[in-house]
């Protein structure tokens, strides 16, 4: 028998006092925002690859009638269960979901179940993060009807703000994925309060207590994958299950460059769930076919990294990964920025020991000024121990600041008002990457004596337009390097670090010419390539955003604080073409 994942929800500790149904409650929108975002959390684990949906449906009364989260991939929409747990008593009703629904083979069930069931409204807390899927279901549901109300777009406060923070922390790991193109990955670890973890013999159990394994379980069933390192598995011999009584596992990493692993050992027991051992290309060609007699996958590299590592898990859709290492392979691991946030299980307990290991190996670092501060910090006493929680970057909003009506159509009178399409591109790989300034394509530019130089992307012009014109040798002999540059990444570095460390070589107007170099790059570039201007011109009627999550000034920002510059000279760009394309039209019916 089919199980149902709704919830009619009738309780009197969720009602409120009616308010007309014209007149909605600023602060109860966002109450039932985070509510949705509660209810989809249940799932955590079970989704992956899909988001956590949950859907909240409230009559004009403010009754609460219905609740739903999707449970798991290949089960019914969140939106579906809350319809059919709410029944009749949708018509007229709001619909609260966490995030705008979207499935990635296109399917609209989700919107279709609102508006046949007579929903009226929707408020939803952020758009879907995958691009190819973004906005398509707020178009639909507008399309039909109803009035859709965006968290951060539509719906503007601080308190909006704490909501959509509520929206993007349960689907973490999606978003994470979407922004960085590697999984969302936590570093959990238990340590002494004098920093070790396990005594200089190699003794580590138990630094924490009950409690707090039994919160890392709770980590692990919420997680994709867990990885571990060589020295772990010698050392500690672990499962890695969950141990929460059934339903989600997720996969255990092991990762090992020499493959030196013993041939007993409990991650090769795959009766619960299965292991994939990551090492480099050749290693133990015998211990290979071995563990390929278990059943255990092996995975080679050329050279073995955990942002390769990262990577290549990405393409095979994992979201999450927990990361139970040691030292060494944590300091690696971080050093390459693929760890997003750090659960540290700290015990009042003290060990000593010069040689006793501790979570973190060698960083490089040899100032406290270095040192890496968490952001958004948690403190949380289980038992005797306390977990210490925060995230290593921040947390990524894929939502740009979007110009205003006005200002977008002076910048382009191609664009419609109020259902206007985003198209979102961030460097090379994505469907519009050959949009950013770092794409290969090369431009013939004029220098001070009008010759044309040649030039690897518009990055590298870019870069170089920073000391152009500064009578020093050191900013020639930096223009040279940047030209030469094998990379638009590595143009860039090479600018941005002269430009910190030498702000003397860069010319003195360059903020107030800066955008106009850019332009000049842009245009020249979508002049010389046909396939460029056409896709450029078929994004017509767009608003185009460059989705870096880091640049304040060209991208979108990463909370929506970018300026998003680069997208507007794009749009800026596009309304010339189509002008010009006008133009020759009309010339040439004149002519004729």
């Amino acid at each position: 028998m089919a199980l149902s994942f709704a919830v009619v929800a009738s309780s009197s500790s969720i009602m409120c006092k009616a308010i007309n149904a014209n007149n909605h409650s600023h602060l109860q929108d966002l109450s039932y925002i985070k509510r949705a975002a509660l209810i989809s959390d249940k799932s955590a684990g079970f989704t992956s690859p899909h988001p956590n949906f949950g859907c909240v449906i409230v009559t004009p009364s403010v009754e609460v009638v219905g609740e739903g989260y999707l449970y798991a991939q290949g089960t019914k929409p969140a939106e579906v269960l809350a319809v059919e747990a709410a029944g009749e008593r949708c018509r007229g009703a709001t619909a609260y979901v966490n995030m705008e629904p979207g499935d990635c083979h296109g399917d609209d069930t989700a919107v279709s179940a609102l508006v046949q069931a007579g929903i009226t409204r929707a408020v939803i807390g952020m758009r879907h993060p995958l691009q190819h899927l973004r906005g398509n279901a707020i178009r639909a549901l507008r399309s039909q009807g109803l009035q859709v109300d965006v968290l951060g777009e539509d719906m503007q406060s601080k308190l909006v703000e704490e909501a959509r923070k509520a929206c993007l922390l349960v689907n973490l790991p999606f978003v994470h994925r979407a922004a960085s193109r590697v999984p969302f990955s936590v570093l959990k670890y238990a340590m002494t309060l004098d920093g070790k973890i396990a005594a200089s013999s190699g003794h580590a159990a138990w630094i924490s207590s009950k409690l707090s394994r039994n919160r890392v379980f709770e980590l692990r069933g919420r997680s994709d994958a867990i990885i571990v390192g060589g020295n772990t598995v010698r050392r500690d011999n672990p499962r890695l299950t969950a141990r929460h009584g059934g339903g989600h596992m997720p996969i255990r990493i092991v990762l090992s460059q020499s493959l030196d692993l013993p041939e007993e050992a409990n991650l090769w027991d795959l009766s619960d769930v299965s292991t994939v051992v990551v090492t480099q290309r050749g290693a133990r060609r015998s211990f290979q076919r071995y563990l390929a007699s278990k059943g255990v996958e092996v995975v080679e590299f050329d050279i073995l990294n955990p942002r390769d590592v990262m990577e290549y898990f990405h393409d095979r859709g994992y979201l999450s990964i927990l990361w139970e290492c040691g030292g060494t392979l944590a300091a690696s691991a971080i050093s390459l920025g693929v760890i997003h946030k750090v659960f540290a299980f700290v015990a009042p307990k003290i060990i000593g020991g010069k040689n006793a290991p501790s979570p973190v190996g060698e960083l490089g670092m040899v100032e406290m000024s270095q040192a890496l501060d968490l952001i958004d910090v948690c403190f949380e006493q289980i038992g005797p121990d306390m977990l210490i929680s925060g995230f290593l970057q921040p947390i990524p909003d894929l939502t740009p600041t979007i110009p205003s009506e006005d200002e977008t159509f002076a910048i382009d009178p191609t664009v419609a008002p109020f259902e206007t399409s985003i198209i979102f591109f961030y460097k090379t790989w994505d469907l519009y990457g050959a949009f950013s300034n770092f794409s290969p394509h090369p431009i013939q530019m004029p220098d001070e004596d009008g010759n044309y130089v040649t030039w690897f992307s518009v990055e590298h012009y870019y870069q170089a337009n920073k000391f152009i014109g500064v009578s020093n040798p050191l900013a020639q002999d930096c223009i040279d390097k940047i030209k030469s540059a094998k990379s638009p990444e590595e143009a860039a570095r090479m600018g941005r670090l002269t430009q910190r460390r030498q702000p003397h070589l860069v010319r003195s107007d360059w903020e107030s010419v800066k955008i106009d170099v850019m332009y000049r790059a842009l245009k020249c570039k979508f002049s010389i390539y046909p396939h460029l201007n056409s896709m450029l011109l078929s994004t017509a009627g767009s608003v185009l955003v460059e989705a870096s999550p880091h640049d304040l000034f060209w991208g979108g920002g990463r909370d929506g604080e970018g300026l998003n510059y680069l997208g507007r000279l794009l749009m800026k760009l596009r309304s010339e073409f189509l002008g010009e394309s006008s133009a020759a039209s009309e010339n040439t019916c004149i002519a004729l």
